[in-house]
């Protein structure tokens, strides 16, 4: 069993209202009809126990959550490449959650990162 609260009639949007993917993410998610929960990862912590959830969730490694290739991540971390172990890249999304490569939508067992609005029309 699982951390995240997870309903076939509620869409939960992880979102970043920093980012202008995030915005339109949460905007997209607002015109549904269903509940919708919405966590602004700027605002809101999530738990290193979520984050894992959503990454198997996603069917990706933690790290595979990150965008390595953004600015602010290259301000903070360098441009070379690091290596870091689950709890490292859990620690660097808890301090970073900027970093985050794109929106995730969660309804029920479904789980998707959204690299395009039109993304969400899809799953909605």
């Amino acid at each position: 069993m699982g951390v995240l609260a997870k309903n076939h009639r509620q869409i939960t949007l992880f979102y970043h209202s920093g980012t202008t993917l995030g915005k339109q993410a949460l905007a997209y998610v607002e015109t549904s009809k269903m509940k919708i929960r919405a966590v602004d990862i700027s605002k809101t912590k999530v738990t290193g126990t979520q984050w894992a959830e959503i990454a198997d969730g996603l069917h990706l490694k933690i790290s595979d959550l990150i965008d390595t290739d953004r600015p602010d991540f290259s301000q903070v971390f360098g441009k070379e490449p690091i290596d870091l172990d689950e709890n490292g890249w859990l620690t660097l999304l808890d301090k970073n959650p900027k970093v985050v490569s794109y929106p995730i939508v969660i309804k029920g067992d479904v789980y998707l990162q959204i690299k395009n609005p039109s993304d969400l029309a899809h799953f909605l």
